[in-house]
């Protein structure tokens, strides 16, 4: 995807230094040591659309394009909400088949697209990093010479009853890039240059990995700049709008960052099996607390964190080496990084 015609630069405000600590798990631990440990490449801090911290470490850069990972779901949500907006998409009720028939027959029939969006549809699913058996290697697989993500998904089966458990699964989304190209008869990637990068102002070139068919890997595979994810964000902060213009309707923005049933409560979504420690909306992670925050978050530590109620964005884009080598946060570090952000964000108070 092209840079924007009209580039958009975040201005620049005054420098911040980070805190030296954070809390977490009951104990004072360091934020260096914290950004070294999960070999950061990026931490970039915005308080009200300004620049207040932009560090870039190792591999990273300003121009520098990163591997999304699952952040590239909270885009797809964008997206979708978008062509609801604008009728390509006549409900979120409607039956996931109506704009991919190829799903027809497979777990997805009858799925609500909302249902799809909370991670809810139902389909047998673990997405368990340590287990190669899991049905998330077998979805990474369909990235092979010849594979094809619409051939895996069309495997699919319904193993609960849809919008009963939230069961974190990237094969949900890859779904939703299937809905948005037979509603609108665009690629992603096409989609998302005219209503995304366009209207944003996305400063530099980005791209999507594509299979042997040409389909996006929606679920994890958008490389962009960390300046250029952190627009999302601010387009959420601000509940759709951007430089004075409608992007994302504001209700559908309200309700991706709302728990709208008990299986999406904090704790109850579940991650290869295991439960994780935030709430779920649209494609968005939910951290507990009632200040609104909400997360973007790919696995290796990638984030686009925002806190609405102090005006902070925060994007780190990292390499965790430990990440996926268990199921503890300690390794993983997904709960202790939305603590740290909490700490910088203090700064503002």
């Amino acid at each position: 995807m092209q840079p924007s015609s009209v580039p958009f630069d975040f201005p620049d405000g005054e420098p911040i230094d980070l805190p030296e600590t954070y809390s977490c798990r009951g104990e004072t631990r360091s934020l260096p040591g914290l950004l070294e440990d999960t070999d950061t490449a990026a931490l970039l801090v915005l308080k009200d659309g300004a620049v207040r911290y932009e560090q870039y470490y190792l591999t990273g850069g300003r121009e520098v394009p990163w591997l999304s990972m699952s952040v590239a779901k909270s885009f797809l949500s964008a997206l979708i909400g978008i062509a609801l907006a604008e009728g390509a998409i006549a409900s979120l009720d409607d039956p996931a088949e109506r704009y991919a028939p190829f799903l027809k027959g497979s777990g997805y029939e009858g799925v609500s697209i909302r249902n799809i969006l909370q991670m809810s549809s139902g389909t047998r699913w673990r997405e368990d990093y340590v287990d190669p058996e899991s049905e998330i290697f077998g979805l990474n697989g369909a990235m092979a010479p010849g594979g094809s993500h619409d051939d895996f998904l069309a495997t699919m089966v319904c193993e609960t009853t849809p919008g009963t458990l939230c069961q974190y699964n990237s094969a949900d989304t890859q779904a939703l890039g299937a809905i948005l190209v037979g509603a609108t008869g665009r690629s992603v990637a096409d989609y998302m240059q005219e209503k995304i990068c366009e209207p944003l102002g996305m400063e530099a070139p980005s791209f999507w990995i594509q299979d042997s068919r040409g389909m996006e890997l929606a679920y994890a595979g958008l490389l962009m700049t960390a300046r250029d994810f952190a627009k999302l964000g601010e387009l959420y902060r601000k509940r759709g709008a951007w430089e004075g213009r409608n992007i994302v309707p504001a209700d559908y923005v309200d309700a991706s960052l709302t728990i709208a049933a008990p299986h999406l409560a904090v704790g109850q979504p579940l991650v290869g099996g295991y439960h994780f420690p935030l709430g779920y909306g649209y494609q968005w992670w939910l951290p507990d607390g009632d200040i609104g925050e909400f997360s973007a978050i790919g696995v290796y530590n990638q984030y686009v964190y925002v806190d609405p109620s102090r005006g902070v964005t925060i994007v780190k884009l990292s390499a965790n080496p430990r990440y996926g080598l268990s199921h503890d946060d300690e390794d993983n570090k997904d709960a202790e990084n939305i603590q740290a952000f909490r700490s910088i964000c203090s700064l503002f108070d």
